[in-house]
């Protein structure tokens, strides 16, 4: 399984992946799912993935081949000249890798290479996008009601967002605040591990503002994990206790 969050700020853009890949209990993985690209002063891509490994992995092998051999470079997606392009572009990628491993397995594996995306960055003119890929290769864009999207498990970590987002808040209390979704998610499904990869991109940066993967012996993720847990103790203690005596 995987847990992965883009978030959209008035400073920019924050995303978080885990890297847990397994096929049972007893084959159990670690693979990067955050990936991101930058033209230096002119645009700053990341993509995070989720489902299949194999069509994730092929997908971010295509991006960065076209990115990089000049005899394809027409299909670049870094060359799109908006951010909407570039994810229609990532949609028909993933689109045809799906079909591809479809027809290469037969009817009996359809469904089975299936994998969703969030596509996140800024075009130098324009204003920073996210946008989550569906595997048909369609898309949606985060707007003001829906500021984040999440992939992967989301259930356990989703409300701890929803309670502690603004659009106004500084990255530093967005990591914090991902960071508590992620640990949270952690704690109640064994199919979400660390390693945990960050990235943060800066409006009108054009480039990557800090990167870092969170291990789980970091000193900064025990003491946010610790915390929490104290907090939650102590904030259940401190509500009021059932009345059990009849009529009250």
């Amino acid at each position: 399984m995987t847990y992965c969050v883009g978030m959209m700020l008035d400073a920019g853009l924050v995303l978080m992946s885990d890297t847990r890949t397994n096929s049972g209990v007893d084959n159990i993985s670690t693979f990067r799912k955050l990936f991101h690209w930058q033209v230096p002063g002119e645009r700053v891509v990341a993509l995070m993935t989720s489902g299949n490994l194999a069509t994730t992995q092929a997908v971010v092998s295509k991006i960065e081949e076209r990115f990089k051999l000049p005899d394809e470079r027409h299909n670049c997606v870094m060359e799109a000249p908006t951010m909407f392009q570039m994810a229609g572009l990532v949609g028909k990628t993933l689109r045809e890798t799906i079909a591809e491993r479809d027809e290469d397995n037969g009817p009996q594996a359809a469904g089975q290479f299936g994998a969703t995306l969030i596509l996140a960055g800024q075009i130098k003119g324009q204003a920073p996008r996210l946008f989550l890929i569906y595997p048909e290769g369609n898309f949606i864009e985060a707007t003001l009601d829906t500021p984040f999207f999440q992939i992967g498990e989301t259930k356990y970590g989703r409300p701890i967002i929803l309670r502690g987002y603004e659009k106004t808040m500084a990255f530093e209390d967005a990591v914090k605040l991902l960071m508590v979704s992620f640990d949270s998610t952690l704690k109640a499904n064994l199919s979400v591990g660390m390693p945990l990869d960050l990235v943060v991109i800066g409006r009108d940066e054009y480039c990557i503002k800090h990167e870092r993967r969170i291990t789980a012996t970091d000193p900064w993720y025990r003491v946010i994990s610790a915390s929490w847990s104290d907090s939650l103790k102590a904030a259940l203690d401190g509500l009021p206790d059932f009345p059990f005596h009849a009529g009250q």
